[in-house]
């Protein structure tokens, strides 16, 4: 079973901040290669006859090209995909089963500056804020994509996952 997440199909640095490397706007709009998402790992998947899928576009923190990097596909694999607006139109279409993971803003701000800390420094709080959870706001505000999830897991409490209604 093929697992692969979007965080390996954003755009290149150079490409990604082009626009507004900043706000949660341009990290909605501009962070991910969805049209490397469907050529690579979608459109393969979902192609009968195909044999191969990559995992990964460029990898978002060393920004080495992987795409030529293939995983066989078995005519039956099935493809889990995890990632951050993943249920956006333009490869929403692609997925058979959606499983939303409900979580609350704060626990996710908090390990995101502890994590960004070397890089960002004493900033990390603020881009996580001002960026990432501004991107989540305008998607959840633009997709609305609880409604269309086949299973929701409340993932608040870290150690005990458990399954909710839609």
């Amino acid at each position: 079973m093929p697992r692969a997440t979007l965080d390996d199909f954003k755009k290149p640095w150079r490409d990604r901040h082009l626009a507004d490397r900043v706000s949660g706007e341009g990290c909605y709009r501009d962070a991910y290669d969805h049209a490397a998402v469907k050529r690579l790992l979608l459109d393969p998947c979902r192609s009968p006859e195909a044999a191969w899928c990559a995992l990964c576009a460029i990898d978002p923190l060393t920004q080495r090209d992987h795409s030529s990097e293939t995983t066989p596909l078995a005519p039956d694999a099935v493809l889990v995909v995890d990632g951050v607006f993943a249920f956006r139109p333009g490869i929403d279409a692609y997925r058979d089963f959606r499983i939303w993971l409900r979580v609350d803003a704060e626990p996710p701000l908090r390990r995101g500056a502890e994590r960004d800390q070397d890089w960002a420094g004493s900033g990390a709080e603020a881009i996580h804020r001002d960026r990432y959870q501004v991107a989540e706001r305008i998607y959840l505000e633009e997709v609305d994509p609880v409604p269309m999830t086949d299973v929701v897991v409340d993932n608040s409490v870290l150690a005990r996952p458990r399954i909710v209604t839609p």
